[in-house]
């Protein structure tokens, strides 16, 4: 069967009028649009009233606009294009500040006397995939069903036609023959509705079913095939391609017009093509109008709601659809299963309302309800009991407000603490504290028993504690009456006591504190805390204890109890030791006599062999680690070594920090960032202890000559045949090393003093970490000598703040009076 895939719609270019119930007269222009699918995707905006919305509606609209990709700066743009007129704009720009202020989430509670102004519409619901700006569209029920892109009132071309589908003019109609003859024909409907079968003549039949057609045209054919009349040859009449037809929809619809339609198409599928009512548009009076006859009146309500279809009607060549302006809307909000607008009916009450919606939300007030209703002058305010709901009639215009359950409840106690099973349960079951405590499973084995706290509110909400000995309770003796929101707190003896410990220090893997346990002894401490490091001795074990009668006053007073203890190396109970660990001790493990780790240095640069060596002696110095390192390089600057002393004493603690400061700095960009980084991060753990190893050198042993330290690092430079010249010169730059040049010949090069240098603390920084100043004699500067790789560095003066006029005059103004004061003394 041919399918046509296209709906088109036939712009109306001129007007029509109503004659007798209806009579259209129309131009049509020879451009088309499709239907609903290529409707433009800009949507206007022009009727939006955005105190419409709710605040739950601008929330979602807010989340879907920034996920989509848009900017809040282009919202005046984005919204303007849409033709939201500049007022409604500021207005949404308004409610989009005041709600990220306050918040969406607010609750019912903290708005109570105010529920017009509610930002807490009822439970939150899915933002659906569509376009953003469809979220601004108040949210009248019903429009979803033809708004909604994952639904469609398209025709199904492929099925089969009904039997009572009647032929017309351009439908195409398949002949089967089959039996004792075979033969097929493929024949359209003439304009003046016959179908011409070869060798019979037209046969009329526009306007019938395609059951009586095929009744009609068997008859014929029998002329022609005697068989047919036997039986023993039949005949099968199906539809092939269909006709179009024309069907005019107008009203208050999306895109009024005429709409060129399969003939299978219904109401629904019309009203689908026209994108539906407006927001004027009424779901509930929509009229088909047939040969100037209102043949139906269709309530989309009753397919909502029931399912029921009887009102989508096939459509006729012509039929008019006629959608009027709704007669009376009203706005559900809160916690209702589907909030927005509705339209009624004069039958309607607020209890079909309440059906429409789909029922209260869960955490609904049930028992009445609130309303806002138009008077012609101003708004009143009214209530609607729970028994009124089927009576009460609804007004255009008016809007009921379900509330939410008050957060609190009739009949709740609470228990916790040490009991088995903490928690809330219902009064009506535990009137008193015995049967609380036995639904809560009873206490635990821990539980503080001599005092149990009640809390609970007084007739004015404030609070009251009272307390009872839960002892007594569980003999029997006593017992307490529970009130509503009794919190009832039985503690538990770890919780009333300073938790016990044990402390272990010394060499042990993992030195801390550790929870105390009954009959615990060194060996088990030990366990917990890794076990013994290589160095650790198991003799001459410390335990300090605590003194709990101290005399404070005596100045002699022991502070703490010391017992020196030895035990096993492979940990097991050693005879003759019986001593049990109290709460709080101090354990100390002491290292082996005389045992010393490896102690390490390095050396770097321009040596033959640099690297990591260890300490020898006690006295080893800067002179023996060169020499080890097979001595400097021809390249290495003796007078730029360094030697860098680190503050950690974990050798391979520096060594990584050292490493991944190395990685930062290959894989950033910024490698000058990266230098300064390293070296912040350097200087905070090590200082730099100025040495001249030439003298060193010269001279080993001396006092020059520095002894090593574990973790120090030796660096010897190459030689640096520069000089940085830096601060207040004209032209700070860095210039090769002249023996014969000095301090000013060099300053010279960086285009001399700058006004606010301060010649006389001028420095300079040597390769090997020191510094030089300046001296004066009878005020002659002598500058220091310059080396390769120094840095000279000339400070600024400081500002002198000059003195204001006022400043000036009160000055002046004081040592006046001084003057007088001691003239007027001495006279």
């Amino acid at each position: 069967m041919k399918v046509l895939k296209n709906l088109t719609k036939i712009k109306l270019s001129s007007h029509f009028a109503l004659i007798g119930i209806l009579s259209v007269l129309m131009l049509f222009m020879g451009s088309t649009l499709s239907a609903q699918g290529n409707l433009p995707k800009t949507q206007s905006l022009s009727t939006l009233k955005v105190e419409e919305l709710s605040d739950e509606q601008i929330a979602q609209f807010k989340v879907k606009y920034l996920s989509d990709g848009y900017s809040l700066a282009d919202l005046d743009k984005e919204l303007t294009k849409r033709d939201l007129p500049s007022t409604e704009i500021e207005k949404l720009k308004l409610r989009l500040q005041k709600l990220e202020s306050k918040g969406v989430d607010e609750t019912k509670e903290n708005e109570e006397n105010d529920f017009e102004s509610k930002t807490k519409l009822g439970p939150k619901t899915e933002i659906k995939a569509t376009d953003v700006f469809s979220l601004l569209k108040p949210k009248i029920f019903g429009n979803e069903l033809f708004n909604n892109p994952k639904l469609s009132f398209e025709p199904n071309l492929k099925m089969a036609a009904p039997l009572n589908y009647q032929v017309g003019p351009e439908d195409e109609l398949i002949i089967d023959i089959f039996g004792y003859s075979e033969q097929s024909y493929k024949l359209k409907i003439s304009s003046e509705g016959n179908v011409r079968i070869p060798n019979l003549g037209p046969v009329f039949v526009a306007g019938l079913t395609l059951e009586q057609a095929q009744q009609k045209i068997s008859a014929k054919l029998i002329s022609l095939y005697p068989n047919i009349g036997t039986g023993k040859t039949s005949v099968a009449i199906s539809l092939g391609s269909i006709r179009s037809i024309k069907v005019i929809i107008l009203g208050e619809v999306n895109a009024p017009g005429t709409y060129t339609l399969p003939s299978v198409s219904t109401v629904f599928n019309a009203l689908y093509a026209s994108g539906g009512p407006n927001s004027n548009g009424s779901f509930r009076k929509i009229k088909l109008i047939r040969g100037n006859k209102v043949i139906a009146n269709i309530d989309i309500y009753d397919f909502l709601m029931n399912g029921s279809s009887k009102g989508n009607l096939p459509l006729k060549d012509m039929d008019v659809i006629k959608v009027d302006a709704y007669e009376a809307r009203v706005e559900l909000k809160g916690f209702v299963k589907r909030d927005g607008f509705y339209e009624v009916l004069a039958k309607d009450n607020l209890a079909s309302l309440l059906n429409y919606c789909g029922g209260f939300a869960p955490k609904a007030y049930t028992e009445r309800v609130k309303l806002i209703r138009n008077t012609g002058f101003q708004q009143r305010v009214a209530e609607v009991e729970k028994k009124q709901f089927p009576t009460f009639t609804l007004n255009n215009g008016d809007v009921i407000f379900v509330d939410t359950i008050l957060s609190r409840y009739e009949n709740r106690v609470e228990i916790e603490g040490a009991v088995f099973r903490p928690g809330f349960f219902s009064i009506d079951d535990n009137a008193t504290l015995s049967q609380l405590i036995k639904s809560a499973g009873g206490v635990r084995e821990e539980a503080f028993l001599s005092r149990a706290t009640i809390l609970r509110r007084r007739a004015d909400n404030s609070q009251e504690v009272s307390a009872i000995d839960v002892a007594k309770v569980l003999e029997g003796t006593i017992d307490m009456t529970l009130k509503r929101e009794d919190k009832i707190t039985i503690a538990s003896n770890f919780e009333m006591k300073e938790p016990q410990t044990i402390t272990i220090s010394g060499d042990v893997k993992y030195p801390g504190t550790y929870p105390y346990a009954h009959n615990m002894r060194v060996e088990d401490v030990i366990i917990l805390a890794g076990g013994l490091l290589e160095s650790a001795t198991t003799e001459n074990i410390q335990i300090a204890q605590r003194v709990e009668d101290a005399n404070r006053a005596d100045k002699d007073a022991i502070l703490s109890n010391v017992i020196k203890i030895s035990i096993e190396k492979n940990l097991k109970e050693k005879s003759g030791e019986n001593y049990f660990l109290k709460p709080y001790d101090a354990i100390t493990i002491f290292p082996k006599p005389g045992y010393l780790a490896q102690k390490q240095v390095q050396i770097r640069g321009e040596v033959m062999f640099p690297g990591s060596y260890a300490i020898l002696r006690s006295d080893d110095r800067v002179s023996d680690l060169i020499q080890r390192a097979g001595g400097i390089t021809a390249l290495g600057y003796a007078g730029g070594a360094i030697l860098i002393r680190k503050r950690s004493n974990n050798y391979q603690d520096i060594i990584v920090k050292e490493n991944k400061l190395l990685a930062l700095k290959r894989l950033t960009k910024d490698t000058v960032k990266a230098a300064k980084l390293i070296a912040e991060e350097m200087e905070k753990t090590t200082d730099v202890v100025g040495i001249n190893l030439s003298k060193i050198m010269k001279k080993p042993g001396s006092k020059e000559d520095v002894v090593l330290s574990a973790n120090d690092i030796l660096e010897i430079p190459s030689v640096n045949q520069t000089v940085f010249i830096t601060g207040e010169v004209l032209y700070p730059v860095r210039i090769s090393f002249a023996p014969n040049k000095g301090f000013s010949s060099y300053v010279s090069n960086a285009g001399g003093f700058s006004s606010k240098a301060l010649k006389r603390r001028a420095y300079i920084v040597y390769p090997n970490g020191t510094a030089k100043d300046t001296k004066s004699f009878f005020g002659i500067k002598i500058y220091p000598k310059v080396l390769p790789g120094s840095e000279l560095v000339i400070p600024p003066k400081e500002d002198k703040k000059s003195l204001s006029p006022l400043e000036i005059v009160t000055i002046t103004t004081s040592l006046t009076s001084m003057l007088v004061l001691i003239s007027t003394i001495i006279r």
